[in-house]
C-alpha cells in the first residue's frame, strides 16, 4: 500500500475529559445528490446549507463544465440546468463524482472525459460503465480515465448489476434514470448490497424531486418522467460529526452536536446506538429554535467497552468505530465491510496496519476487523490520503500521547478546517 509522506500533525492529547459543543457543516452525500438532481431537473433549484469541501467542489465544477449554471449567495446556491455539452471532469478521489456523473454525461452533446487522483484509478467503476453500455450509452474505457460519448439522450431499459462493491452503482443509475427514453429497471444480482441507507437516501431525494420509483426487493423501476426543481435544505454531515462524538467516548467527556436531525436517512445517525452499546449515554434534546442537539456523555476514561457489530450498512463509520475499539477494554469484531477495500484506500488493511503500528492488536478478517485490547503508544499514523483514516488517528491521539497523523489536510475532502475544529475542542 502506497504511503504519501507529507507533513506530520501532532494529534492533540487530552489528559482530562473533553467538554465541547460543535456544529458540523452539511452532508456530502446529500449535497452531491442535490447537485445531480438539480442539474437534471426541468427547472431551477436552490440548495441551502450545501457542504463546501473538495468532494462537493469537484461535483459542482464538473457539472459547471458540462453547462450547468451555479450562483452562490451566502448559504444558498442557485442551480440552473442547461444544455449539457462535452467537458473534462476531474473526479479527484470522490466516489460520488466518478459514479454519479457518467449517467449524467449520457445526456450531454459531446464527449465527457473523466479522470482523477492516482488512487481513484484503482477504485471500482466498471460495474456502472458496463450498465450504462447496456442502457445504450457509448463509453470508451473500463476504469479511470474513461470517456462518455453523450448524445443528448439515451435509450434506457433493463439492466442487471452486481453492486456488492458499492451502493453508489445503484444510486448513480437511479439519480438519472427518469431522463432515459425508456426509463430504467435495475436489478442487483450480487449476494450482498452494502450501505443500503445510502440507496434509501437516494430514493427519498428522488421522491422529493417528484420521481416515482417502484422497489421490489433488490429491483428498482423508474419510468421516464420529469425531475422537478426545488429547494434542497442540507442536513449537517453526521458521519463528520462522529469523530467529535468519539472524543467524548474515549475521554469520558461530554460533547454536544448542534442541529442533529430528529429523523434522517444518513447512516451516521447510527453512531448514537453504537456508542451507547459501548457504554456511553446519549440524549437528543429539543432546542428553543425548533431543532435538536445531540449530547453524548462518555463512560469513565478507560472503561469504554468493545462491540460486535455488522457494519454492512455503516461502512463509512468503520474508521471511527475501529478507533474506539482500539482503546476499548474488551474485544471488538466489526464485520460486513469487505467492500471497504475499494474505498479511498483499502481501509481494512490500513486500519490494521496503523492500529498495530501504535502497539494495538488488530486482525484483518475476510469481511472485517477483530480488535483486542492492547496498550497503545505514540508514533506515526498514516492517512493514505483518506479523510476518515486521518480522523481515526486524531481520535486515538486524544488518549495516546505522541501520535502524529500524516497528511491531516486530507480531511478537506469532506470537512475543511477539521484540524482547527479539533484543536478548538481540545483547548476549550
Amino acid at each position: 500500500m502506497m504511503v504519501c509522506m507529507t507533513e506530520l500533525w501532532p494529534a492533540p492529547f487530552s489528559a482530562t475529559p473533553i467538554t465541547h459543543t460543535v456544529s458540523v457543516p452539511g452532508s456530502k452525500s446529500l449535497t452531491n445528490r442535490a447537485y445531480v438532481l438539480s442539474a437534471l431537473a426541468q427547472g431551477p433549484s436552490t440548495i441551502v446549507g450545501a457542504l463546501r469541501s473538495r468532494d462537493t467542489d469537484l461535483m459542482e465544477a464538473a457539472l459547471a463544465s458540462m453547462g450547468v449554471g451555479f450562483v452562490t449567495e451566502g448559504d444558498e446556491i442557485s442551480v440552473t440546468p442547461g444544455s449539457l455539452h462535452g467537458a473534462e471532469v476531474d473526479c479527484g478521489l470522490a466516489g460520488t463524482v466518478m459514479r454519479f456523473l457518467p449517467a449524467v454525461a449520457a445526456f450531454a452533446a459531446g464527449e465527457v472525459r473523466f479522470d482523477g487522483d492516482e488512487r481513484a484509478r484503482q477504485r471500482p467503476i466498471a460495474t456502472i460503465l458496463d450498465a450504462l453500455r447496456d442502457l445504450g450509452v457509448q463509453i470508451q474505457g473500463g476504469s479511470l480515465p474513461f470517456s462518455v460519448h453523450g448524445a443528448s439522450r439515451a435509450r434506457g431499459g433493463t439492466v442487471e448489476i452486481d453492486a456488492s462493491g458499492s451502493s453508489q452503482f445503484v444510486s448513480g443509475l437511479l439519480l438519472a434514470a427518469a431522463r432515459f427514453d425508456e426509463g430504467v429497471t435495475i436489478t442487483h444480482t450480487g449476494g450482498t448490497l452494502p450501505s443500503m441507507p445510502h440507496i434509501e437516501m437516494t430514493l427519498a431525494m428522488l421522491a422529493d424531486a417528484g420521481v416515482a420509483v417502484e422497489s421490489t426487493g433488490h429491483t428498482w423501476r423508474v419510468a421516464p418522467q420529469p425531475i422537478r426543481g426545488r429547494t434542497w435544505v442540507v442536513e449537517p454531515d453526521l458521519s463528520n460529526a462522529t469523530p467529535f462524538i468519539a472524543a467524548a467516548a474515549v475521554t469520558g467527556g461530554c460533547v454536544a452536536v448542534k442541529n442533529w436531525p430528529a429523523a434522517t436517512t444518513q447512516p451516521g445517525d447510527a453512531i448514537r446506538t453504537i456508542v451507547e452499546r459501548m457504554g456511553c449515554e446519549t440524549v437528543l434534546e429539543a432546542d428553543a429554535a425548533g431543532g435538536h442537539t445531540l449530547r453524548v456523555t462518555g463512560a469513565s476514561r478507560g472503561t469504554l467497552g468493545g462491540i460486535r457489530l455488522d457494519m454492512s450498512d455503516l461502512g463509512e463509520l468503520t474508521p471511527t468505530v475501529a478507533a474506539l475499539a482500539a482503546v476499548a477494554k474488551t474485544p471488538s469484531e466489526l464485520t460486513g465491510i469487505a467492500h471497504l477495500r475499494g474505498h479511498e484506500t483499502d481501509r481494512l488493511k490500513a486500519l490494521t496496519d496503523e492500529i498495530n503500528r501504535l502497539g494495538g492488536d488488530c486482525e484483518e478478517l475476510a469481511d472485517g476487523l477483530r480488535i483486542r485490547p492492547a496498550r497503545l503508544h505514540g508514533g506515526q499514523w498514516h492517512s493514505y490520503d483518506d479523510h476518515r483514516m486521518a480522523t481515526a488517528g486524531a481520535i486515538i491521539g486524544l488518549v495516546t500521547e505522541g501520535v502524529e497523523v500524516e497528511n491531516i489536510a486530507t480531511t478537506a475532502k469532506t470537512l475543511p478546517g477539521f484540524e482547527s475544529m479539533w484543536a478548538d475542542m481540545v483547548e476549550a
